[in-house]
């Protein structure tokens, strides 16, 4: 079967239509960025003073987004809309998470977040790798992954970076727009304020979105994941806690092909909400004759 608009442009500096950085709109982007860096913060005081203002700041972006939703015939910029939405998502639920709570929910989210490392751990351990900790920063998706791919000799370390990796997986995305589009959230789709419908992207937004991946310091997921693992030819499997501790993205249908695999573990309670990744790296022999001593005495 023939794919229809099927976008075959690269993010580049010299595409006339896809600015290297979003255009400016005011202060508050910047503001945002700070807060939500601190909420990654293990200083507790410092995670309720910018949860607080984070929440006012979401109160004014819902309020400025519903009055322009009612003027139908409005010029809208798509880009500070779809932008302005990540980041007050991301903003509401850190906020949520950092507000004042009772003991017993204190008590929970530490049992989860123990139970989370255990969990993790003993994984790691049957795979013979240990945690490499990502700064926190936003990036930490991509710079997990460049990690990998450094060790696994598929990107030299020069270019292990989070830069690089959020072009390589931007730029694939907005290549396949029929095998992404699906999975992506609509400003004016069932993810919108108001929405009726259960409409995909628009091509704008799309590109939009590739850009935001690109230039700024957006959250990746799945999708940039598996862009990643198709882009750079490598099984990229994500540890995590719960049920399925070995969540598997592969480049074909056939990951026995592949000798190579890229390993990176997912928290969500690791700092504060969590959504923070690490990179997984074999264990040398000491550290693994190291762990045998300290299980034969535990």
């Amino acid at each position: 079967m023939v794919k229809k608009n099927k976008s075959k442009k690269v993010l580049s500096p010299s595409h006339s239509n896809m600015p290297d950085q979003p255009p400016p709109t005011d202060g508050d982007g910047e503001l945002m960025d700070d807060l939500l860096a601190e909420l990654d913060s293990r200083d507790k005081t410092v995670q309720h003073e910018s949860a607080n203002v984070l929440m006012e700041m979401q109160e004014n972006q819902e309020n400025t987004v519903a009055d322009k939703a009612q003027s139908a015939t409005k010029k809208q910029d798509s880009k500070s809309r779809h932008v302005a939405r990540q980041q007050t998502r991301k903003a509401a639920a850190l906020a949520q998470n950092h507000a004042p709570t009772d003991a017993d929910a204190d008590a929970r989210l530490e049992r989860e977040a123990k139970e989370e490392e255990m969990s993790i751990k003993e994984t790691c351990d049957k795979l013979g790798v240990q945690i490499h900790e990502i700064p926190p920063d936003g990036h930490c998706l991509f710079s997990a992954i460049a990690d990998q791919l450094a060790l696994l000799n598929i990107l030299p370390p020069t270019q292990a970076n989070h830069v690089v990796v959020r072009a390589a997986a931007a730029n694939f995305i907005y290549t396949h727009p029929d095998d992404f589009l699906p999975f992506l959230p609509s400003a004016f789709g069932e993810d919108g304020v108001g929405a009726t419908n259960t409409g995909l992207m628009t091509p704008q937004q799309f590109e939009q979105y590739c850009v935001t991946i690109k230039d700024t310091g957006a959250w990746g997921g799945e999708p940039e994941i598996l862009a990643l693992s198709r882009a750079y030819k490598v099984p990229i499997h994500v540890v995590q806690g719960g049920v399925s501790r070995i969540v598997e993205h592969n480049p074909g249908p056939s990951p026995r092909l592949f000798a190579r695999v890229a390993r990176i573990s997912y928290h969500r309670r690791m700092y504060g909400l969590g959504e923070h990744y690490n990179s997984l790296r074999p264990r040398s022999t000491m550290s693994q004759v190291a762990g045998k001593i300290q299980s034969a005495f535990s």
